[in-house]
This record gives structure tokens, C-alpha cells and sequence, in this order.
């Protein structure tokens, strides 16, 4: 088994042939095939509801029945 086997790795490199003990590998060829974009398709924009501001300023609060008659009671 040497350079002129058909069958070992010597051998094959020694031929130039291929096959199951010298198998080859591909290379990759990106810039050949042109990549094709599929259309995308869009969904309905939702409308978007901005948070309501706060107000800084703070009102006193209006006096209710339940507390007007607790503070005469006392």
C-alpha cells in the first residue's frame, strides 16, 4: 500500500481522484447565488395612547356630608 493504491489517502492524493477515504469538501459560495427577499407583509399599525399627564398642582379637597357631621359631633 503506497502512492499507487486506488483505495488509501496516498494513494488518491498521488491519482488526484476522490472517494470514500478522501472525501471532498465544498465550498461555500455566497457571492454566486443572489439572495432573494420574500415581500413582508405588514400588520395594521394599532393606534398608540400617550400616558395622560398628571397634574402637579393638588386641589383641596371639597368637604363631604360624613365628615362635616363627624366634626360636629365632637
Amino acid at each position: 500500500m503506497g502512492k499507487g493504491d486506488k483505495k488509501t489517502r496516498r494513494g488518491k492524493i498521488t491519482i488526484k481522484s476522490y472517494g470514500v477515504s478522501r472525501p471532498r469538501f465544498k465550498k461555500k459560495n455566497t457571492a454566486a447565488a443572489p439572495v432573494i427577499e420574500k415581500p413582508t407583509v405588514k400588520a395594521p399599525e394599532k393606534e398608540i395612547k400617550k400616558p395622560v399627564a398628571k397634574k402637579t398642582t393638588a386641589k383641596p379637597k371639597k368637604k363631604t356630608k360624613a365628615t362635616e357631621t363627624a366634626k360636629k359631633k365632637k
